[in-house]
């Protein structure tokens, strides 16, 4: 199955207000979230899982323990992680609905709490990477970050919420102020009906 460039849910410029500009997602999503796409299809030709679909591929890809993924395992991670982030932002902030309220409490203390484990685990991913709220199999709720492109899908877990904390998702807007640009990320931009929607799938 080739790889395609969804659309943003927004305009460019729909979540300015919330701290993110419309120059980074026109740097985000139409040149680095193409590139992954573009060369995700170059690699996908010939290799053996071209009927595959996105989320098949990335698993079947992934190697644990390596300490180089292949090209494309990089690009398909890379283009489903890009795919969930968009839809887990939204313009205007969202309320956070009940039942994710008492999830998170039950599984963090607070929400207060969880928002500083999320931090912190985006804060303290050394170089390229990713933070995440997920779901294991038994139900249970993590706060997890992962290097380059690797992603929940590679662990069966279930991805909740997702931060991308390569330099290119925040530096426009925030420079090197990863905690800041984290801080906001959950103050101002998150979906948090898209996050409960996904727990509760």
């Amino acid at each position: 199955m080739a790889f395609e460039l969804p659309d943003l849910p927004y305009a460019h410029d729909a979540l300015a207000a919330q701290g993110m500009s419309k120059e980074t997602l026109e740097y985000h999503h139409d040149l680095h979230h193409n590139a992954y796409v573009t060369t995700g299809n170059k690699l996908l030709e010939g290799s053996g899982h071209e009927g595959k679909s996105l989320e098949e591929i990335v698993k079947a890809t992934y190697q644990s323990g390596a300490l180089v993924q292949s090209g494309l395992f990089n690009n398909a991670s890379q283009h489903w992680n890009h795919t969930q982030f968009w839809t887990m932002m939204s313009p205007g902030t969202t309320a956070m609905p009940s039942e994710l309220e008492k999830a998170l409490t039950e599984a963090f203390g607070s929400v207060d709490k969880f928002k500083e484990e999320f931090s912190a685990a985006g804060a303290g991913q050394f170089g390229s990477g990713w933070a995440w709220l997920v779901k294991e199999a038994d139900g249970t709720l993590k706060v997890t970050k992962t290097e380059n492109g690797v992603n929940p899908l590679c662990f069966n877990q279930t991805a909740l919420l997702g931060c991308d904390v390569w330099e290119h998702s925040y530096y426009i807007d925030f420079r090197n102020k990863r905690p800041a640009y984290l801080t906001n990320f959950l103050d101002n931009l998150v979906n948090w009906e898209n996050v409960a929607e996904r727990l509760s799938a």
